[in-house]
């Protein structure tokens, strides 16, 4: 131990031994998916920063480990973002920087029980904020949350649908802790098994109590996945190969046909003779298809990604176009500052252009769908505003094809899983090149996954689901009782400073002499 902490006297073998550590959840994710390992993949990171010898080096180490959790999870952006990925990681990885200095404040050195089962509120409470403010779509979206990790486990998703993937993080970081405690400090292992025992009791509450989704339909969803298309006119392309496997599901019974984000790369009023086409597909198969454009539009300036409903008479009308755009794979944030990122990276050439609402849409045999684009499906709030809208199926379409043979297909189909379970409706991945996959309304798998080696178009059997889950009820409850600990805490804290000023010690300087006294004759 002692020659450990000998090698991490070095200011850089700290900060790369706490970069590691803070890598180390990643492998509770897919492809790996080792889900149990967030149970314990912060303990070294926890056990780093309570051992910094001040305050400084903890936030340091809180930091270095931010940096190091972000690369991992957003590794497979090293090919587009190339250098980027270190900087926008450095940046969001301050984050982190409270965090380790609350770590070694309520476990550094030899804390007391009471420290230590605070800490099981307050450093929990301090992840979520982190989480909470890399969220925003600005600085890149919720990729990578912790509780996403937990999109296979039943009992987890039941939990989603209390508190949504926020109260999965938050729980996950309490294990953590409880076991950092367990390990390191031999004085506040009682108050850990029994905070240990409680959030268990809790959590088996909440799982017990959380109403499950009543399934009174069924709707058949078809996915079409085309595969990689490349090549010279690869639209054209991929365009009839999207048109030769929805053919096949011509007298399957299929009620709604999706095809993946930028299957159509043409705007369809340029080209009627496309839209013609795919109508010809609704009236053969009999259910309207929803695909998604990505050209400039011929009715206003700029490029737009777009669902697009088509029916049997061509384009209904239902039209959502995608509100939160991916930094840098989409737009450029301050393009006259960072424009040269295009000739760095894969960075977007030219801005596409935002919607400005949420929509419906109605499909006929009595199914409303809430469309998503891409990385859209990563926002909880999106899907939560959908389902209080009216959505009974929560539809994502994506395209992963940039990223084949990394862990982001895998990582991007498994959010929807989270999304239909916190909003207790069934929710369908549709891509271009794989995974595609669908869940029901409590989260779990239907049907097979449609792999990255896959062309194909697939038939599903969905279960519609009503109801409101609390979740969808009461949002983000969770961050706002995080907030409510660190605002007691920053109280408690402020109380103490302003306690200790009036009662500080006596000043060093004698007592200045006046006309009726001295300090050597008193009364003088």
């Amino acid at each position: 131990m002692r020659t450990i902490d000998r090698w991490l006297t070095s200011p850089w073998r700290r900060s790369c031994a706490a970069a590691l550590a803070g890598a180390l959840p990643v492998l509770a994710f897919p492809a790996p998916s080792l889900w149990w390992f967030a149970y314990v993949a912060l303990v070294p990171w926890i056990l780093l920063a309570r051992s910094a010898p001040t305050a400084r080096r903890a936030a340091y180490d809180g930091w270095s480990g931010g940096f190091g959790y972000l690369v991992a999870v957003h590794h497979w952006l090293l090919p587009n973002l190339h250098v980027f990925i270190f900087l926008i990681a450095a940046l969001l990885g301050v984050l982190w920087a409270p965090w380790g200095l609350l770590v070694r404040r309520f476990l550094g050195g030899r804390p007391a029980p009471g420290r230590g089962a605070a800490a099981l509120l307050v450093l929990p409470s301090a992840w979520l904020m982190a989480e909470l403010v890399r969220s925003w779509q600005g600085l890149g979206g919720p990729w990578g949350m912790l509780g996403a990790s937990q999109w296979q486990v039943s009992p987890a998703l039941r939990l989603a649908s209390v508190g949504g993937v926020w109260l999965l993080s938050f729980l996950i970081v309490a294990v953590n802790v409880a076991a950092a405690v367990l390990v390191s400090v031999r004085a506040s292992r009682v108050p850990a098994v029994a905070s240990l025992v409680a959030t268990a009791a809790a959590a088996s509450a909440a799982w017990a109590w959380a109403p499950r989704p009543q399934t009174d339909g069924q709707v058949r969803i078809a996915v079409v996945q085309p595969g990689i298309v490349a090549g010279q006119d690869s639209g054209d392309k991929r365009f009839a190969r999207e048109e030769q496997l929805t053919r096949q599901l011509a007298g399957q019974g299929v009620d709604l046909v999706v095809w993946g984000e930028s299957s159509v790369g043409f705007d369809l009023d340029h080209r009627p003779d496309l839209a013609r086409r795919i109508a010809a597909l609704s009236r053969r198969t009999g259910a309207d298809v929803l695909v998604n454009v990505d050209a400039r539009r011929s009715d206003q300036p700029g490029i737009y990604k777009s669902s697009v409903l088509v029916g049997p008479e061509g384009p209904t009308g239902e039209r959502y176009d995608k509100m939160r755009l991916v930094p840098f794979g989409e737009y450029i944030p301050a393009r006259s500052l960072l424009g040269w990122a295009t000739s760095v990276g894969r960075a977007a050439g030219e801005d596409r252009r935002r919607g400005t609402g949420q929509v419906v849409m109605n499909v006929g045999h009595g199914l409303r769908i809430g469309p998503l684009i891409c990385f859209e499906t990563a926002f909880p709030d999106m899907s939560r505003r959908l389902a209080q809208d009216g959505a009974d199926v929560l539809l994502g379409q994506s395209a992963t094809s940039t990223f084949q043979g990394s862990w982001a297909p895998e990582q991007h189909a498994s959010l929807a899983a989270l999304r239909a379970a916190e909003t207790g409706r069934p929710m369908v991945h549709a891509t271009l090149t794989g995974v595609s996959a669908v869940y029901g309304p409590g989260g779990q798998r239907l049907g097979p996954w449609l792999g990255t080696d896959a062309s194909a178009a697939h038939v599903y059997d969905v279960p519609l689901a009503h109801g409101v889950t609390p979740y969808v009820r009461y949002g983000d409850w969770t961050v706002h009782g995080a907030l409510l600990v660190l605002a007691a805490l920053g109280a408690s804290e402020g109380v103490r400073a302003f306690r200790m000023r009036r009662s500080g010690p006596e000043p060093l300087v004698p007592p200045a002499r006046t006309a009726h006294g001295s300090p050597a004759r008193p009364g003088r």
